[in-house]
């Protein structure tokens, strides 16, 4: 009997010292389906993957980013005013309070942080509703946010939703009125539309486009000559596809795909957040989940959590999506390559 016991304690000893890394990874409960509309999907998604629920319990999430030098994802809880952290070792904690607003009266539904991207130096750039501003956080610094704009031509933003950067310090960030206490009709609001703005490295701001009444997700194609713009208007849920020029201006617009041809649409679903692919497929946020588009628009198919989607973000070695859904946040392992950080 005393060697049984002596070869217990020896094992358990033995299992205690293994380093976390190399234990049984964390398990994780699955929701919602892949839908596959067309062979092309399998060349991105790997048969068998599911979509994983890694964190929950919020109240309506959006903006998520992964940041590689920490192994940790970022996300904001836009009602609640809180950016929160989770890490690769599935740990969940807040990152930061009162994001996005800092007043003290209340404000609206959504007062918080929305969009969040990484510029080229590492740091955090944050679009905020209730300060109607697109500020900056130095992730590498003990120091605070500061604005990088907040007007154009004198006249406050409504709500700035989500942002992308390039490699010379261009920012592009859309400007719908969803932040606002009554949005469009917010007496308010001084920025009489919602626009796509540009701020070039000097610090001006442009106004590039107009032609979207509630322009939302961003995303750069591969070769970055193209910059995809969703609608997140149910009376014209589209996604553009705008021409950058060699100076960062933006030309002409294209159709690139017209959500209202979808099946199967929830309630309150409608364009959102967008990312590409290596590849230069891109995902979409919108009617049904994450819809997966081929460069020419086709639709292969779609990453459907069960809820509405609000955005997703490649994390990890750039073949994990996260994605934000409603209250929680989930993962899917890809077979495609992303960029992550923006």
């Amino acid at each position: 009997m005393r060697s049984i016991i002596l070869s217990l304690l020896g094992a358990l000893g033995a299992l205690a010292s293994v380093p976390a890394a190399a234990q049984a990874p964390a398990q994780f409960l699955t929701t919602g389906r892949i839908v596959r509309q067309g062979p092309g999907l399998d060349q991105l998604v790997a048969p068998g993957a599911q979509l994983e629920i890694i964190a929950s319990g919020f109240s309506h999430i959006e903006g998520p980013v992964w940041v590689a030098d920490s192994s940790i994802l970022l996300f904001s809880d836009t009602p609640t005013r809180t950016i929160y952290r989770w890490t690769a070792d599935n740990k969940q904690s807040k990152f930061l309070e009162y994001s996005g607003y800092t007043g003290r009266m209340p404000y609206s539904k959504e007062p918080g942080s929305n969009g969040m991207a990484l510029d080229g130096s590492g740091n955090l750039l944050i679009c905020e509703h209730g300060d109607r501003r697109l500020a900056v956080l130095p992730l590498a610094e003990k120091s605070g946010k500061r604005t990088l704009a907040d007007n154009y031509n004198g006249a406050r933003f409504n709500s700035p939703n989500d942002v992308v950067a390039t490699a010379n310090g261009t920012f592009y960030f859309t400007d719908p009125p969803f932040g606002l206490p009554q949005q469009g009709k917010d007496p308010s609001r001084e920025a009489p539309v919602g626009a796509l703005y540009r701020r070039a490295p000097d610090g001006k701001v442009t106004r590039e486009s107009t032609e979207l009444a509630r322009p939302n997700g961003l995303a750069f194609s591969p070769d970055g000559r193209t910059l995809y713009v969703s609608n997140a208007d149910s009376l014209r849920p589209v996604i553009l596809a705008y021409e950058v020029k060699g100076d960062g201006r933006l030309g002409k617009s294209r159709p690139f795909f017209d959500m209202s041809k979808v099946a199967g649409r929830r309630p309150k679903e409608v364009p959102d957040g967008l990312k590409t692919d290596a590849a230069g497929n891109v995902y979409a946020s919108g009617f049904g989940g994450i819809l997966i588009l081929s460069p020419q628009g086709q639709h292969l198919g779609t990453l459907d959590p069960g809820v509405t989607a609000a955005n997703c973000a490649w994390g990890n070695d750039g073949h994990t999506l996260y994605i934000t859904a409603g209250t929680f946040m989930c993962h899917v392992k890809m077979l495609a390559q992303g960029k992550v950080g923006n």
